[in-house]
């Protein structure tokens, strides 16, 4: 039989009580845990299996779930916008196509302007680099390639990056796009070339 020291006693309860304070903390750690993880839980009604509904009086939705091939945009160039090199500008969509020269052409979303073209063939009419959008904007690489009511209509990207849309009452004509699109269609959209517009 071992007797213990004054020594062993001392390291005894000192491991005792370090041993204590980590599952002290270790409880206190779980805790603020498990109340983030409630604090951030969806609703008991987003718990719901797929295709039921948590509450008898939630409405179906004729919205497709989320992730699923109908949620996202067709990004195919549209069948009635002709065929060769050309500008595709879908109203509906609010989406633009620089097709023809590539097997997958670049696509890219826009801000239409308060008025829009009527679907049909366009040409680019005029470019410039740099000027001052009808909404009082600076802008580049315009492309203007239609007019409406005394007011170009064409493509343009803001120089400060906005894609906000026109504002108020005014007439305007730009239709808005990212930087990057805008030195794209710059690029493909030279003087003559073809705009289809389609509804």
């Amino acid at each position: 039989m071992h007797v213990r020291t004054k020594g062993e006693a001392q390291v005894a309860r000192s491991s005792t009580g370090f041993v204590a304070g980590l599952t002290a903390a270790a409880l206190a750690v779980v805790g603020f845990l498990a109340y983030q993880a409630s604090a951030s839980a969806p609703p008991a009604g987003a718990l719901a299996a797929p295709g039921t509904s948590a509450s008898p009086s939630a409405k179906p939705s004729n919205a497709p779930p989320a992730g699923s091939p109908a949620s996202k945009p067709d990004l195919t160039v549209p069948a009635n916008s002709g065929t060769g090199v050309r500008v595709v500008y879908s109203l509906g969509a609010k989406r633009v196509w620089l097709a023809g020269v590539t097997k997958t052409p670049r696509t890219f979303e826009v801000v239409p302007s308060s008025i829009s073209p009527k679907p049909g063939t366009y040409f680019v009419m005029s470019r410039s680099g740099n000027v001052t959008g009808s909404d009082g904007v600076a802008v580049e690489h315009v492309v203007r390639f239609a007019s409406s009511d005394n007011v170009a209509i064409g493509f343009s990207a803001a120089v400060n990056g906005s894609m906000a849309g026109p504002k108020g009452d005014k007439k305007t004509g730009g239709i808005r796009m990212t930087r990057a699109d805008g030195d794209a269609m710059w690029t493909f959209a030279t003087r003559n070339s073809k705009v289809v517009v389609v509804p």
